[in-house]
């Protein structure tokens, strides 16, 4: 089974620019973008967002084949919605597909071809930042660069660390459960399978979670005061080139948006 899991990649090039960058400023850019494209639905906005991304990518160090292990599940969340507001959206312009009640127009088009670029540009810098992000680096960035609470830090650096295991314990799940003969042929016994097993997955999260975080309870992980920290995370000036760029990206997406005359904000 694939899985979105965390840490560095393999085939991925440490040394590039968005790779070795704190990853502060990698969040930085990705909240940009993701504001940015939250404020309008529009295919020329997203588009160039998305065709500058893809631009950029030699210098975030991740390969292709890394890109799309890690990003399948924003694809595939993607084309699925973009399909959906084509068939169902709000008609306008010109039929260009009918089939019964169910009509494809240009302005139908244009919003389900928007909303599959919206998608795909908002979660690539995300992809990004978890593919090229070590979680330990990114708590010490947190709690040092961004000044949040030790105490919420540690725990989602707890809880990405068991979230990457968690395609594993799926896996030995499934084995086990084959080895005593558990499960059923065909789509509803494949069905009843896998919700039994979301079940045991979900049990066991659970469990895990609870000895965890009295373990980190034990260790006074949640203790007042101030804390120390095993590295140093700051901010360099190749960090500020890093943000910067984001800012160009949305700044020219936002522009090319409007001069198309596509750009409208969402919210009216």
């Amino acid at each position: 089974m694939t899985v979105l899991t965390l840490g560095a990649d393999p085939a991925m090039r440490p040394d590039a620019l968005v790779a070795r960058a704190n990853p502060v400023a990698k969040l930085t850019v990705a909240l940009l973008v993701s504001l940015t494209l939250l404020l309008t639905v529009d295919v020329v906005t997203a588009g160039v967002a998305l065709v500058l991304e893809v631009a950029v990518l030699p210098w975030c160090g991740l390969s292709p084949r890394g890109l799309l292990r890690r990003g399948w599940i924003v694809l595939a969340g993607a084309v699925p919605a973009g399909l959906v507001t084509t068939w169902l959206g709000v008609d306008s312009g010109e039929v260009l597909l009918a089939l019964g009640p169910v009509t494809v127009t240009q302005g139908s088009l244009l919003a389900g071809c928007a909303i599959a670029l919206r998608i795909l540009s908002v979660g690539l810098p995300g992809v990004v930042l978890l593919a090229t992000t070590d979680p330990t680096d990114l708590a010490d960035a947190l709690a040092q660069v961004a000044r949040l609470p030790h105490r919420f830090v540690l725990a989602a650096l707890a809880a990405m660390r068991l979230f990457a295991l968690m395609g594993t314990e799926w896996e030995s799940l499934g084995a086990a459960r084959r080895a005593r003969g558990i499960g059923g042929d065909g789509v509803v016994g494949r069905t009843r399978t896998a919700a039994g097993q979301v079940l045991a997955l979900l049990v066991l999260v659970i469990r895990r979670g609870t000895r965890l975080a009295m373990a980190m309870e034990a260790r006074g992980f949640g203790a007042p005061g101030t804390r120390t920290w095993a590295r140093v995370s700051t901010l360099r000036r190749s960090d500020a080139g890093v943000v910067l760029g984001g800012v160009v990206i949305v700044t020219v997406a936002t522009v090319a948006g409007m001069l198309a005359g596509t750009w409208h904000l969402a919210l009216t």
